[in-house]
């Protein structure tokens, strides 16, 4: 397959140039990658809902959760787009604008944003563990790590397979758990199905977008998961993901039956799972990660509603 040459706007620079260029607003905001910020919303929705359960919901507390999990997301996208375009791995890409890659902005400005971001990221965290418990600084430091060396330093753990247990753990886990831990001063089991069952959607969000780039990310030594797994193995592990999802809301009826309200996101993961099984490839696949986004974002705000109503 020859890859599709994600469009540029104006002479590009090769890696690591400035290329004399600047990114126009519009540009940045594509640079984001909004699609992957339900990814960051969907577990404060969960973590919120489970804390309310437990009668012990802190709004102010889930809006500085929900500042954390969107800044970090973002510095996420930007450092990526950062590493990935000084390596050369964005020279021939399919999918949304990579501004370093394109040659739309300076990699020090992309390298700078992503701190940026990282930075509004500690600044909320700090608040919110010197109101919870301070040993949350180590989990937020283990975050911003873990955002910055999925692409960036010498060993980059998303090019060894690893971006997946990362997304899981910290889009997952982390972000649902602290966000109960830190309004409620305690977990609970439905935090910790919803941790999962967020975790997984999150996971398949990665899934998507690395199948679409495994042509470009075998041509340059990228071994992402899909990579790994090859073609086959890779969608049938998005499908597993997505309805992981759904059997944790049946199996969370044993903490309100209420969990069911999560069922009734199933509709939205017809579209996206119906494309990656029929084998669709490239920029095709693109829609499958708004899809998948928004199953995410509401199968969350449904679940966490569910949960809310527990209490």
């Amino acid at each position: 397959m020859i890859p599709v040459r994600t469009p540029v706007v104006g002479p590009k620079a090769g890696p690591g140039e400035d290329g004399g260029r600047m990114a126009t607003p519009a540009q940045w905001v594509e640079g984001a990658r909004l699609r992957t910020l339900p990814a960051a919303v969907a577990p404060v929705l969960v973590g919120t809902g489970a804390a309310a359960g437990a009668g012990e919901a802190v709004w102010w507390k889930a809006l500085l959760a929900l500042v954390v999990a969107l800044a970090l997301q973002v510095a996420v996208n930007y450092a990526n787009d950062y590493s990935d375009g000084v390596r050369g791995t964005d020279a021939d890409r399919v999918g949304p604008l990579r501004l370093v890659g394109s040659g739309a902005a300076p990699p020090a400005t992309v390298k700078a944003a992503a701190f940026g971001c990282l930075g509004v990221a500690a600044v909320a965290g700090l608040v919110l563990a010197a109101t919870s418990a301070w040993w949350l600084v180590l989990v937020g430091l283990a975050a911003m790590v873990a955002a910055w060396f999925y692409t960036g330093g010498s060993r980059p753990y998303g090019y060894r397979a690893l971006g997946e247990v990362a997304v899981f753990v910290f889009f997952g886990l982390v972000a649902v758990l602290g966000t109960t831990y830190v309004q409620a001063g305690r977990l609970t089991w439905a935090a910790l199905g919803g941790a999962v069952a967020v975790g997984a959607l999150a996971c398949a969000i990665l899934v998507a977008n690395n199948l679409r780039d495994v042509p470009t990310d075998e041509a340059t030594g990228k071994r992402t998961l899909a990579v790994v797994l090859g073609d086959t193995a890779s969608r049938r592990f998005y499908v597993a993901l997505v309805a992981s999802a759904f059997v944790l809301a049946v199996l969370l009826v044993v903490a309100t039956p209420w969990a069911l309200l999560g069922l009734a996101a199933l509709p939205l993961a017809v579209a996206p799972v119906r494309r990656v099984l029929t084998g669709t490839r490239g920029l095709a696949l693109v829609p499958v990660l708004r899809d998948t986004g928004r199953l995410e974002l509401v199968y969350a705000a449904l679940l966490g509603l569910g949960l809310a109503l527990a209490g």
